[in-house]
């Protein structure tokens, strides 16, 4: 039977934990086609994966999140967050389950129960979910990892009602802003997470789209600027919003996506025009629109390794990103600094 926690129960006894000193926090963006599968590993050792990506398909997804795990040097999750439960996105959590550890799940509860297409995700999800200790979240909460800063700025359709440090401004372009009212599926109610390791900040807010992607900066940009953003919604046409952008103001973005699905031409042409965005990362390079230089493209349409991008962070907000079909690295000194960059391996 699941057990439920509140975030306030789930706090007690954290303060024993303390990250190690000069650890980084790693950031593992898996080539789920699709599904926006990210697994991060916190330098207190804590490990999070977000979304496991599509069911079926052969085992797929969670062989490629379970050579994350090898990679980053984990053999548990000790927390696997649903962002929302479509197939994309939970559909391979029922195989991982048979093969990792996991110990609590975080989502926001119960479906809409009006979207079909959540229907059969939601069917193998939630039974692996109830045999687990469960922390249902809203708006406002904090994710009780040690060393970490974790604000749940979305869930359930709901937006966090406070500033977080570095917002309160007020965002020009939400004069221009599309009105793009919510499709009726589980995507506008994506669970959203903020991390922050002092200086540096990594954005992944799901599917978020539309006016509710919208409404996190207008009229006041309640988030601040990030370092790393991960494209809500794969990059398609309805997380398109430049306010979103002018709000965050990414250093890097990282698009999870696959050679057709998601990526609108339209997106990748506000990307590439962002004055201070200085790259962005994909994981599988498109068909149909103007991709990033290869070295900032995991997957091509003739890879099937699944190669994924790693992002390495330290608290004085630098980082440096790898890409992992080639060994591809480039530098993000802090703020204030002139970037870098390397390359090791070869294609």
């Amino acid at each position: 039977m699941v057990r439920l926690l509140t975030v306030a129960a789930a706090l007690v006894g954290l303060g024993v934990v303390t990250a190690a000193a000069g650890r980084s926090l790693e950031i593992y963006f898996i080539d789920v086609e699709g599904g926006a599968s990210t697994l991060l590993v916190t330098p207190a050792g804590e490990s999070v994966l977000i979304d496991a990506g599509y069911g079926q398909r052969e085992g797929r997804d969670p062989a490629r999140v379970m050579a994350a795990m090898r990679e980053a040097g984990v053999d548990h999750l000790d927390y696997f967050v649903a962002t929302h439960l479509h197939n994309d996105h939970v559909g391979g959590l029922p195989e991982l389950a048979e093969k990792v550890r996991i110990g609590t799940f975080v989502d926001y509860g119960e479906p809409l129960g009006i979207d079909r297409m959540a229907n059969n995700a939601v069917r193998a999800y939630k039974p692996v979910r109830d045999a687990h200790t469960a922390l249902q979240v809203k708006p406002g909460d904090r994710l009780p990892l040690a060393g970490l800063q974790v604000d749940v700025v979305s869930a359930g359709g709901e937006l966090i009602d406070r500033t977080l440090a570095g917002g309160g401004d007020a965002v020009a372009a939400c004069a221009r802003a599309e009105d793009q009212p919510e499709d009726g599926t589980e995507n506008y109610r994506s669970v959203g997470l903020l991390f922050e390791l002092g200086a540096f900040r990594f954005l992944a807010l799901g599917d978020l789209s539309g006016n509710t992607l919208t409404r996190m900066v207008c009229p006041i940009n309640r988030l601040g600027p990030v370092s790393a953003y991960l494209v809500a919604h794969h990059g398609d046409y309805d997380s398109n919003v430049a306010a979103v952008y002018e709000a965050l103001r990414p250093r890097v973005a990282v698009l999870n996506s696959s050679a057709t699905k998601g990526g609108s031409p339209d997106a990748f042409r506000t990307l590439h025009a962002l004055p201070d965005l200085e790259n962005l990362w994909q994981l599988h390079a498109s068909r149909v629109a103007p991709n990033a230089g290869d070295d900032f493209v995991a997957n091509f349409d003739n890879t099937t390794d699944g190669n994924w991008i790693r992002l390495s962070a330290q608290d004085d907000g630098g980082f440096t990103v790898t890409n992992g079909r080639n060994g591809f690295t480039k530098t993000y000194p802090r703020p204030q600094s002139h970037s870098g960059e390397s390359r090791s391996g070869t294609d």
